[in-house]
């Protein structure tokens, strides 16, 4: 069994971003791009943490990313990728293999690194390689007459016709230490740009008959660098579509797979159906059976089976029972358990509140630390006061209630069960049960309006 020492290269600039963000923060499907390739590394070898390398804007990275087990390492002076990589050999064993990555590869895949690392004998120098017809930016592979590698010319140090060379190299490598320990400290920075190359590594490698070994990727999108906004967008879409072709295989019905946003983890059950400009963040589990309506945004939820969600809702942190109805225009927040058969219509905002089986608000309103009983109904208008400027306070409306319109619960107060709130009242005291309470009202008075 290979002892596997994972080094993550993320110290660069990244000046094509034109941003005050480190490159490696910039979000992909909802995560930093660096985040995208630990969560990676850590899945090949959860043993150890992986080694991250980092030089400009350090701060400003493991600050964002200090939730992540990792070994941070600085590179204090940026003088290439070899320099870079000679800065975390102190943290690796001798009797280990390295895998280098890199923090701006976000879409490397778990299967093509275990292939790497599993059909590379324990002696020999593997690496990932892939054919495009547009190399440009990459360095080209050179191989002999017999068809073996042995080179890797930069671009910018390449002639014209190395620059036809369509097989080109995405820097994954994966050897053993010793070769790293022994030839990083001899390369030297004779090129354009005066800087130490790790890919000078191969023509070690070369010289002294270690066997090179190399594999391609599923898509070359696996191994393409973020070096600016375009290059982000493509992989943003790439990584989408992807998504959308799993779920579409597993039974959920996409509308438009282009307009479908997964920006977490997924579990959707059979018969589903997305509309589109849906998005899905965090953790959302969606249970078979349920619709989604357009331009709805749903947030670490758990849905039962035979939801929908209409139009234009946002659903965060809520988990939803089986049959519920919600939206358009609705906004569910954080703390909310809805039970089945419960109805929420447009313009209707929940925060932190529990609704029980077949009860409805259907009409512009706000509950805020709520607790509904059963087959409540709540009227249009109707606001939980449940903010005193200080402290949150709960309202309580037992089973069978019926609150009129345009009323205001000012909390804490208690509804009793089966009672009755006439329209416009505002509550400062608890209703008894099967009762009519209601608010004084003035007397209603016609005047005349002055025409004859």
């Amino acid at each position: 069994m290979k002892s596997i020492s994972t080094i993550i290269l993320a110290a660069g600039v990244g000046k094509r971003m034109h941003s005050r963000v480190s490159k490696m923060l910039h979000y992909l499907a909802g995560k930093p791009l660096l985040e995208h390739v630990i969560q990676t590394a850590h899945h090949l070898d959860s043993t150890k943490p992986p080694i991250v390398v980092v030089g400009h804007q350090s701060k400003q990275l493991r600050d964002a990313l200090s939730h992540c087990f990792v070994t941070w390492v600085e590179q204090e002076h940026q003088l290439g990728t070899a320099h870079a990589l000679l800065q975390a050999l102190p943290h690796v064993s001798d009797h280990d293999h390295v895998l280098v990555l890199y923090g701006d590869v976000p879409l490397i895949s778990l299967e093509t690194l275990k292939q790497l690392v599993t059909t590379t004998p324990s002696a020999a120098f593997g690496m990932l390689v892939a054919h495009s017809y547009q190399p440009t930016g990459y360095g080209r592979i050179k191989r002999n007459a017999k068809g073996r590698v042995i080179g890797i010319i930069e671009e910018k140090d390449a002639t014209e016709e190395e620059q036809l060379i369509t097989e080109i190299n995405p820097g994954i490598y994966f050897l053993p230490a010793r070769y790293l320990k022994k030839w990083l400290p001899a390369l030297k920075n004779n090129n354009a740009q005066q800087e130490y190359y790790l890919t000078d590594i191969v023509a070690y490698a070369v010289q002294e008959d270690v066997s090179v070994y190399t594999i391609e990727p599923a898509t070359i999108e696996e191994i393409l660098g973020v070096n600016d906004r375009i290059q982000l967008a493509h992989l943003e879409r790439f990584y989408q579509r992807q998504q959308a072709e799993q779920l579409m295989r597993q039974g959920v019905t996409i509308c438009d797979p282009a307009r479908l946003d997964v920006r977490g983890e997924v579990q959707i059950g059979q018969d589903v159906c997305l509309d589109v400009n849906v998005i899905l963040e965090g953790r959302v589990v969606i249970g078979d059976h349920c619709i989604i309506g357009p331009h709805t945004i749903l947030r670490n939820v758990t849905l039962g089976k035979g939801v929908e969600v209409k139009a234009n809702s946002i659903i965060d942190g809520a988990e939803i029972a089986s049959d519920c109805v919600i939206g358009p225009f609705a906004r569910i927040r954080p703390g909310t358990v809805l039970a089945s058969q419960v109805h929420v219509g447009n313009f209707v905002e929940l925060k932190n509140s529990i609704v029980d089986e077949k009860s409805k608000i259907n009409h512009l309103s706000y509950i805020g630390d709520g607790e509904i009983g059963k087959r409540v109904n709540i009227g249009a208008g109707t606001i939980t006061c449940n903010y005193d400027g200080m402290n949150k306070h709960k309202t309580i409306i037992g089973d069978d209630a019926f609150i009129g319109s345009d009323t205001q619960l000012i909390a804490p107060v208690i509804i009793g069960e089966g009672a009755v709130l006439g329209a416009g009242s505002t509550l400062t005291k608890n209703a008894p049960a099967h009762k009519l309470t209601l608010t004084h009202r003035l007397e209603q008075r016609s005047k005349n309006n002055g025409i004859d």
